[in-house]
């Protein structure tokens, strides 16, 4: 008896390995792969904007990158005694302007730098509706999008679904300037399982299907463009709510896993597939919480696995393990990163 309907995916035509880095852009789904991908080592920038739900944001954030232009005090807005930018999420908001002008001009700097080098862009497009400032919205932007509302006041917006067709030439403009900024450049497209319900459940699959008809287009045409199913594999093959958590909104934990299986194995090489395995074996030694820490056998446990990582690093001088390699040596864990 089956009690879901597994489908095969296809295969990325050129696998990811360790020496190409990876941008993630996109909704909040995007950073439950990318803390996977930086969890096993891999050279990953996520959200240089913050979370982007709709198409015309991550449209514009990338534009951004390809031509960076400083940000200033002036395109900011103030509301409940915090500075907000309306192209970037809240966690580039600041109690000063400055203070938010030069967490986004740095973000944007890095992005910069970091999109011309990468091997791989992975967007996940979350909703196609668009939320556009009304005149009552403070700052100098009306009829522009904004990717992130900031709590503001309903009145400040005016609700709209992009269409498939404004959708795609959106994005084709996009892939445009990538291909011309970085050649080499490959697009993993997905969309987001994340259930919009708050727009409605009908207003939801309206919106959902305007990203898989335009993403389809594109990867069509684009020999550089690939489509994961990271929306097919949680709404068609877990098809449960008990993949959902409570909020019946977000994939739960045991989701994100099933959909990280399917993309390592659609997406790796062989030879990196077999290199998780035993970063996954370092990264458990390294969590391991010893009873008692002055036995010969931890000393051991810590000595076997100072030479593993010390060897992978060898191996791949792409990987990092210097904390862990700290803590094999040692048997003293630094302080947890802020």
């Amino acid at each position: 008896m089956k009690f879901h309907y597994e489908f095969s995916v296809s295969k990325l035509k050129a696998p990811i390995t360790h020496h190409q880095p990876v941008m993630m852009i996109g909704s909040c789904f995007t950073e439950n792969i990318g803390e996977l991908l930086k969890q096993n080592r891999f050279n990953v920038l996520e959200n240089p904007n913050g979370i982007l739900f709709n198409p015309a944001s991550v449209a514009d954030a990338v534009d951004s990158y390809i031509h960076p232009m400083p940000v200033n005090e002036s395109q900011l807005f103030c509301l409940n005694e915090t500075w907000h930018s309306w192209k970037h999420h809240s966690r580039f908001s600041g109690i000063t302007a400055a203070e938010s002008v030069h967490k986004i001009n740095h973000s944007v700097q890095e992005a910069n730098v970091f999109l011309k080098k990468a091997g791989y862009l992975m967007i996940t497009l979350g909703s196609a509706w668009v939320y556009e400032l009304s005149d009552k919205a403070a700052g100098d932007s009306t009829g522009k999008i904004a990717a992130n509302n900031h709590k503001a006041p309903a009145d400040w917006f005016t609700k709209r679904l992009l269409s498939a067709g404004e959708t795609t030439s959106l994005l084709q403009k996009m892939l445009d300037q990538l291909m011309a900024f970085n050649p080499q450049l490959q697009v993993i497209f997905t969309i987001s399982p994340v259930r919009h319900l708050r727009e409605g459940v009908i207003e939801n699959n309206r919106s959902k299907a305007v990203l898989i008809q335009s993403v389809h287009d594109l990867v069509s045409q684009q020999e550089q463009c690939y489509y994961f199913p990271s929306y097919e594999l949680v709404i068609d093959d877990l098809r449960d709510y008990r993949f959902y958590a409570e909020d019946l909104v977000h994939p739960n934990y045991h989701a994100t896993q099933y959909v990280w299986e399917k993309f390592t194995d659609a997406c790796f090489a062989d030879s990196t597939r077999q290199l998780l395995k035993i970063i996954r074996e370092i990264n458990l030694a390294y969590q391991h919480k010893p009873f008692n820490p002055s036995t010969q056998t931890h000393r051991q446990f810590l000595e076997r696995y100072f030479l593993t990582a010390t060897q992978l690093m060898n191996e791949h001088p792409e990987l990092n393990f210097n904390k862990e390699l700290q803590y094999f040596k040692t048997g003293i864990k630094p302080p947890p990163e802020n």
